[in-house]
């Protein structure tokens, strides 16, 4: 490979770490005066280009090197363009429920704050809990990645860049907090869409293809794996998203509901464009013969295979590509982590030096569990999993025609989700309830030979709405039985009282003072119920 030397690589990678950490270092200094509320959130402050440029960072990472080029090598073209189309579709689903959700929780800036409301704390705490786990998985496995690229495209140690990246994301994310990650996301975006595009048209013009590969190959037919992906990533994919804070972040930013149309549509284009330009070097790899064809268990390192028969200046573009692809989701993800949870752990009543704190705090068990390399993508399986069961019963509060529907539903609808997949295991494996078990954890992956994981992602979300509607009638057949036994009014079944006329009732009864603090016991008892 045209390796560049030792010499070259750090300049290249520590001159785009410097200029990162001094655009930052501006943008906060500049920010210094900013309210705690501001630092947290920049709710409807933001237009349609600059929320396209942020979603499009916080889309993407370093990761995308391994992961779109090794379905590439597996399900061919076919597997590819489900992929991309897969990761970048469900990002307008923030277009469709976001208004919903901000006219519904104007004062939230995350998807926690509008669950809290309408079931209730503890349902809010669970998808807390779930979403600050995501977001950390994320972060571990975009260290992780970029660890191995480093050391990948400059036989160089992962490790100083990793200490490095920490260090200036926690700077400048501590010091100006989500207005900054979002102002250097504009800058970061821009700058991975010109070097993955220039990256990209390098790698094809310098590659040679071996045209007696295309045909051996049969990345040009479709496969059973591939149709299966055609379910299986969209509802991966999708339900996953929900679980990070980033996206509804800037989802509450945008200015005006159409800003937020043009930010998804545009990122969602740009997304699919650039995923599949990344994943066709997986192709180029196995075409070109940088990868064997039989080498089945070393797809993942096909795009760095390939990179091994080109110049020096490609691997040289690739490098602060990837610095910048890191660097841009992981500062994304630090200052979700941070707000997400000082919102729903401590409902922003910290100082904000103490939440500053917190950001320095936060990154040593990143680092350390990323340095461990553990299986990601293992743990990202059962992430998605746990999604897949999670969301299908939580937008369904979204629906006024379904105000009957509680907390308790959620919760036991997600959970009997997981359950049902073990349930599936038992059957699909004959009885065998250690193979049943395993299967939750998606231990054989998801492009195993057979109807396994297929199955899985059938069963999570149908199973979880089969428990929730269970659960649902069994608590209001319960609260009947109840209000029978001791005589009060059954009103699990009532509609809840619109938070406006519920207000103006109070007010006329009651001074201001009073209002505020019946809105914390009440209200919450109103529109937030468990039961």
């Amino acid at each position: 490979m045209g390796v560049p030397s030792t010499q070259a690589s750090n300049a290249l990678i520590y001159l785009t770490y410097g200029a990162f950490l001094v655009t930052g270092c501006y943008i906060a200094w500049r920010l210094r005066h900013q309210s705690k509320t501001e630092w947290l959130s920049a709710n409807k402050t933001q237009k349609g280009v600059p929320l396209a440029l942020n979603f499009i960072a916080s889309a993407l990472g370093s990761g995308i090197l391994f992961t779109y080029p090794q379905i590439a090598t597996i399900a061919g073209v076919q597997g590819l363009i489900v992929y991309a189309l897969s990761s970048s579709l469900p990002l307008l689903i923030f277009g469709a429920l976001g208004p919903i959700i901000r006219r519904k929780c104007p004062e939230g800036f995350v998807l926690t704050e509008w669950t809290r409301q309408r079931y209730g704390p503890v349902a809010g705490i669970f998808l807390s809990i779930c979403t600050l786990i995501t977001i950390f998985l994320y972060m571990v496995a975009e260290l992780s990645a970029l660890q191995q690229i480093v050391n990948a495209l400059t036989g160089l140690n992962g490790l100083p860049a990793v200490i490095v990246q920490c260090a200036i994301t926690t700077i400048y994310t501590s010091a100006g907090g989500f207005k900054v990650s979002f102002v250097t996301d504009n800058i970061q975006g821009a700058m991975v869409c010109g070097l993955i595009v220039l990256g990209v048209i390098s790698v094809g013009v310098e590659t040679k293809i071996d045209r007696s590969l295309i045909d051996r190959s049969g990345y040009l037919e479709p496969s059973l794996l591939g149709w299966q992906l055609i379910y299986i990533l969209p509802v991966a994919i999708l339900t996953n998203d929900f679980f990070l804070s980033g996206f509804w972040m800037r989802t509450f930013a945008s200015r005006t509901d159409k800003d937020l149309w043009i930010g998804v549509s545009i990122a969602s284009v740009a997304v699919c464009i650039i995923l599949t330009l990344v994943g066709v070097t997986g192709l180029l790899a196995a075409w070109s013969g940088a990868w064997p064809l039989d080498d089945a268990e070393n797809g993942y390192l096909a795009f760095f295979l390939l990179l091994g028969q080109l110049p020096a200046w490609v691997v040289g573009v690739v490098l602060v590509m990837v610095v910048s692809l890191s660097t841009a989701a992981f500062d994304s993800l630090q200052s979700a982590m941070v707000s997400t949870g000082s919102n729903d752990l401590f409902r922003n009543k910290l100082n904000l030096w103490i939440i500053r704190a917190l950001v320095v705090v936060l990154i040593v068990p990143v680092v350390v569990v990323a340095l461990k390399s553990p299986d990601i993508l293992q743990i990202f399986l059962i992430s998605d999993l746990v999604s897949a069961s999670v969301i299908p019963c939580l937008v369904l509060g979204l629906s006024e025609k379904l105000y009957w529907w509680r907390g308790f539903d959620f919760v036991v609808g997600s959970l009997g989700g997981i359950f049902t997949v073990f349930l599936f295991g038992l059957v699909y494996y004959d009885g065998d309830a250690t193979l049943a078990g395993k299967l939750i954890l998606l231990e054989n992956g998801l492009y195993a030979n057979d109807w396994s994981a297929f199955g899985a992602f059938v069963a999570a979300p149908i199973g979880a709405l089969l428990w929730g509607f269970g659960a649902c009638g069994l608590r209001i057949a319960t609260l009947y039985l109840l209000s029978r036994i001791r005589g009060h009014p059954f009103t699990a079944l009532d509609r809840p009282v619109p938070r406006e006329a519920y207000v103006e009732e109070r007010e006329r009864e009651e001074d201001l003072d009073q209002v505020r603090v019946l809105e914390e016991t009440d209200s919450a008892k109103k529109y937030g119920r468990f039961f």
